[in-house]
C-alpha cells in the first residue's frame, strides 16, 4: 500500500470521529477538503432537544388567554428564537449583551398583555419563556389552534453599521407561496379543510389547485395586516427605507393563516435598542401592533358578515 493510500485510509477512519462533536454543533453536514477535492461528511445524529441530546420534544399547544368563547378572534403571537438560540446581539453602553430572544419574548409579553386589555381577542404565545422551539412548530402551532392571525415578532443585528435602524415587515414571496401550497398540497389528507375550502379526498391535482387558492387568499390578508402596521405606527415607530418586504420564510408558510414577521429594529443601533429593551418603547410596538390588529380583525368580521 502506498503512503497516500495509506494516508487516506486513516484519514477516513479518524477524521469522523474526532468531527462527530463537532457536527452536533455545527449541524448534520460538515464540509472537508482532502488533495483538491470537496467532501461532505454526513452524519445520522438525532435532533436535539432542549437539553443539547435526545429527540427534539413533541409539539404542545399552548393555553389560550382571553374570554373563554371560541367564537372570538385568536392571535397566535411568536416569539422568534429562544433556548440556546440566541438570535440577533447587541452590546449595550455598558458593555453587556442584548440578545434578540429576550427582546422578541418581552416584545409577545406586552402585545399579548395590550391584547387581553383591550379585550374581545383571545390570545397565544408561541413560547411564554425562554426555551427553544423549533421552527416548524411555530406555524403549526397556529394552524392547530385555527387561528386568525399568525405574528412572529423578531429583531435585527446590522454587524458594525451601527447607524442602520427601524422596523420592517414581512410577508410571504410569491415564489415561496407557491412551493408552500405544493408542500401542502402533498400533505392534503392530514387536513379536512383550509379557509373553507374541502380538501381532503380530493385527487392530487384538484388539491394543489384548493390549496394554491388558499395560500392566495390568505396572503392578501397578510399583506393587508402589514399595510395597517405601517399605517397605525406612522409617527409613532421608526421604519426603515421600503419597510414593507416579501421572503422565503418558513415561518410564515401555514397556508390557511394569515401570518406575518415583524422586525422590531436593530439590537446594534443605540435608538431602537433603548426602544426595545425598556417598558416605554416595549409599550409603543405593543400599541401599535394592537391597534393594527384591532383594525384587522374587525375588517375580516365585517367581511364575514356581509358574506365577502
Amino acid at each position: 500500500m502506498s503512503f497516500r493510500a495509506l494516508l487516506l485510509v486513516l484519514v477516513l477512519l479518524l477524521v469522523p470521529a474526532g468531527v462527530l462533536g463537532g457536527a452536533r454543533v455545527l449541524g448534520r453536514e460538515v464540509p472537508m477538503a482532502y488533495w483538491g477535492r470537496d467532501y461532505v461528511l454526513r452524519f445520522p445524529l438525532a435532533d436535539a432537544g432542549e437539553g443539547g441530546g435526545g429527540a427534539a420534544a413533541p409539539l404542545e399547544l399552548p393555553q389560550v388567554a382571553g374570554p373563554d368563547d371560541p367564537s372570538r378572534p385568536l392571535v397566535v403571537i411568536d416569539a422568534g428564537h429562544g433556548g440556546r438560540d440566541p438570535g440577533a446581539i447587541g452590546t449595550d453602553p455598558e458593555g453587556r449583551r442584548v440578545e434578540e430572544k429576550a427582546i422578541t419574548l418581552a416584545l409577545a409579553l406586552a402585545l399579548r398583555d395590550e391584547l387581553l386589555r383591550q379585550g374581545g381577542v383571545r390570545v397565544a404565545l408561541t413560547r411564554s419563556d425562554d426555551r427553544i422551539l423549533p421552527l416548524p412548530y411555530r406555524p403549526e402551532i397556529a394552524r392547530r389552534l385555527e387561528a386568525d392571525l399568525f405574528v412572529s415578532i423578531h429583531a435585527d443585528s446590522a454587524g458594525e453599521r451601527e447607524e442602520v435602524s427601524g422596523a420592517s415587515i414581512y410577508t410571504l414571496s410569491n415564489e415561496a407561496s407557491n412551493e408552500a401550497a405544493a408542500r401542502f398540497a402533498a400533505r392534503e389528507n392530514d387536513a379536512d379543510r383550509l379557509n373553507g375550502i374541502t380538501v381532503k379526498g380530493q385527487s392530487a391535482a384538484v388539491s394543489a389547485i384548493l390549496v394554491d387558492l388558499s395560500q392566495q387568499r390568505t396572503q392578501e390578508e397578510a399583506l393587508a395586516f402589514a399595510g395597517l402596521v405601517l399605517r397605525e405606527g406612522e409617527g409613532t415607530l421608526p421604519f426603515i427605507p421600503q419597510p414593507r418586504r416579501a421572503a422565503a420564510l418558513a415561518v410564515l408558510r401555514a397556508p390557511d393563516v394569515p401570518s406575518v414577521l415583524f422586525e422590531s429594529g436593530f439590537v446594534t443601533n443605540l435608538t431602537d435598542r433603548a426602544r426595545l429593551t425598556t417598558p416605554e418603547g416595549r409599550a409603543q410596538y405593543a400599541a401599535v401592533l394592537g391597534r393594527a390588529i384591532r383594525v384587522y380583525l374587525a375588517r375580516r368580521a365585517g367581511a364575514a358578515a356581509s358574506g365577502e
